[in-house]
């Protein structure tokens, strides 16, 4: 009785992660380069494709992976003020902007060209364009994709992501030597979820980090217009105007919740003189937190998943990805980053 109740509980998967991430850290002392960050997603993957494949795990790590990276950016706002947001100026805005539109445009063409549904090829765009699963996630109802069609797509967006996580560092080393904003802005400008984000920058420093993660919240903010544009590209189809009348998508935050956070606690760090041990707590807990839940992303990462999709998919997958490597280098140029 205590083994199944024990087996149904958040409890395993969320004891494992916690352990990835405490070895992780351990490891790290020996590979400072790598980074307790990255060491925990590669380990997690490793564990999680091989001795940890069990499903009892899979709501211990979902909870970890989810909730607690979502604290960790909430924490990371009493690290940062306005003024560091300033800093990445009007050029900042204006190539999150055009990057997601050149994403955006370019997935839908791409997936179109490779006869993906109108429906498959949305939610591939809103996911690599804005924040992976959870644009997905917000997108889906907008425009009644199925969930089979949501599935599919949020498999191919972490394969590309997961890809592009551990290649971006390499790249932006070789590009942009010493070059922390431009780094940041490849990095955050391109990988689809958070996790990815602080996992990518990480690899390079600990100031990417934190820029890299402010582009990245400046691309889930255009989260609400891009459900907007979305549903307003859909609402035209006969199915789905029958579907509106029968089931209409239940309200949301205009954001998530923790970028709200986040943008309250650096709105109190920029305005209120916050004791410097607040700051130095809500970082360590926020790493702590980081680390863990990518643990629990990598332990979560099936990679038989992904090759059960078929070279359609992989191929969808490649092409956006150089798409927006390829349109990310040259708007950085462009805005001079």
């Amino acid at each position: 009785m205590f083994m199944t109740q024990l087996k149904q509980s958040i409890f395993p998967g969320l004891l494992l992660s916690f352990i990835v991430a405490w070895i992780s850290k351990g490891i790290a002392i020996f590979l400072p380069t790598l980074g307790a960050a990255t060491i925990s997603i590669l380990l997690g993957i490793l564990l999680g494709n091989t001795i940890f494949k069990q499903s009892f795990l899979s709501k211990g790590t979902k909870l970890a992976e989810s909730k607690l990276l979502e604290w960790s950016v909430v924490l990371l706002g009493m690290t940062v003020t306005f003024q560091t947001i300033s800093s990445l100026g009007l050029n900042g805005i204006g190539y999150i902007i055009l990057q997601m539109t050149a994403t955006i445009t370019g997935v839908y063409f791409i997936g179109r060209k490779l006869n993906f549904s109108k429906k498959m090829t949305l939610l591939m765009a809103g996911g690599n364009a804005v924040c992976g699963s959870s644009a997905i996630g917000a997108i889906a109802p907008e425009i009644h994709a199925n969930e089979e069609e949501k599935g599919q797509i949020i498999t191919l967006v972490n394969l590309l992501g997961t890809i592009l996580m551990l290649t971006l560092p390499l790249l932006v080393v070789q590009v942009y030597p010493g070059e922390t904003i431009a780094q940041s802005a490849l990095i955050g400008g391109i990988l689809q979820s958070v996790g990815q984000v602080i996992a990518s920058a990480n690899m390079v420093s600990q100031d990417v980090v934190t820029y890299a993660t402010l582009f990245k919240i400046m691309r889930i903010i255009m989260l609400v217009a891009v459900v907007f544009i979305f549903g307003k590209l859909t609402e035209h189809d006969l199915a789905v105007a029958e579907q509106k009348v029968a089931k209409k998508p239940k309200k949301r935050l205009p954001l998530p919740w923790y970028v709200l956070g986040f943008l309250i606690c650096c709105f109190l760090n920029s305005f209120i003189s916050i004791p410097t041990i607040i700051g130095d707590i809500s970082h360590n807990i926020s790493s702590w937190f980081e680390i863990t839940a990518l643990a629990a992303i990598g332990l979560r990462l099936d990679f038989s998943k992904f090759f059960k999709e078929g070279k359609r998919f992989l191929l969808f997958g490649l092409s956006v990805g150089v798409l927006q490597v390829l349109s990310a280098l040259i708007l950085i140029k462009l805005f001079h980053i």
